[in-house]
């Protein structure tokens, strides 16, 4: 099989370093705050696109795919810069709210709306909501196979070939393409958008559609159809001063042990 298209996912999230906060009905504010492409979705993108440059002979285009609010824009172009040829940008008030069942579905049919690739590319997860499911999510609702959590990715042909990283041990995974693939941050240090790349990426297209474009009801989305929710939210307490163990009369070390033990740290 020739190897002619790969959607790799992104979001757009609150900047981790920034002052993170909740709206009233207990979502993630996404428009209030700073925001940008997750840094887990940066190693999906650079995964796709060595995929690309190790199969020169191939004409394959990488798109890159988000759903969010306009600012997720931010993501999208981020992409574009580092390399994808083009994006698609699934914008609609009703989704703010969705969880990871809602935003499977969307993701699902703006794909079979652009066309279902021979590859889709996904991080290990967000950084915001950190489950990762959507990949696996993916590839039910599209009837694809999925190899996911890959620290090495190897592709020749048709067949994809991972290596897992476990808690006891690696594995090795293979399929055959097309296929859903999701990457750890292990898989490969992502590349910094060259000045070439952030002026080649403003005249790359992006196309932005609406849950209508892709054949969604409203009512499949947001909060009020989402699996979860949050019921509640407390902000996190201000830092205390930590306590000292002072070594006056030499039983510092005696005192130690047992501010630990009290702790419970051994």
């Amino acid at each position: 099989m020739t190897l002619s298209n790969i959607v790799v996912l992104v979001k757009y999230v609150p900047d981790a370093t920034g002052d993170r906060k909740f709206e009233a009905d207990n979502t993630v504010d996404r428009v209030g705050v700073d925001g940008l492409l997750s840094e887990l979705d940066e190693y999906a993108v650079e995964q796709a696109l060595q995929i690309k440059e190790k199969r020169a002979d191939e004409e394959i285009t990488v798109t890159a795919l988000t759903v969010g609010p306009a600012e997720a824009e931010t993501a999208v172009r981020k992409a574009l810069q580092m390399g994808a040829d083009k994006a698609v940008h699934v914008s609609d008030e009703a989704i703010a709210g969705s969880d990871a069942v809602a935003t499977s579905l969307v993701l699902a049919k703006a794909i079979e709306k652009i066309g279902v690739p021979e590859l889709i590319v996904g991080g290990l997860a967000s950084t915001d909501g950190g489950l990762s499911v959507v990949p696996a999510m993916l590839s039910e609702r599209l009837g694809l196979p999925q190899v996911t959590l890959a620290a090495v990715v190897e592709t020749q042909g048709d067949q994809v070939r991972i290596k897992r990283d476990g808690d006891t041990a690696t594995e090795v995974i293979g399929g055959t393409l097309p296929l859903v693939l999701s990457v750890t941050d292990q898989s490969g240090e992502a590349r910094y958008p060259s000045f070439k790349g952030i002026m080649a990426a403003k005249k790359k297209p992006l196309e932005t559609l609406s849950l209508s474009d892709i054949g969604v009801d409203a009512g499949q989305v947001g909060l009020d159809a989402a699996w979860t929710s949050v019921e509640s939210v407390t902000a996190r307490p201000p830092r205390t001063a930590g306590e000292i163990v002072k070594d006056e009369d030499g039983s510092g070390a005696t005192a130690l042990v047992e501010f630990l033990a009290s702790k419970k740290f051994i």
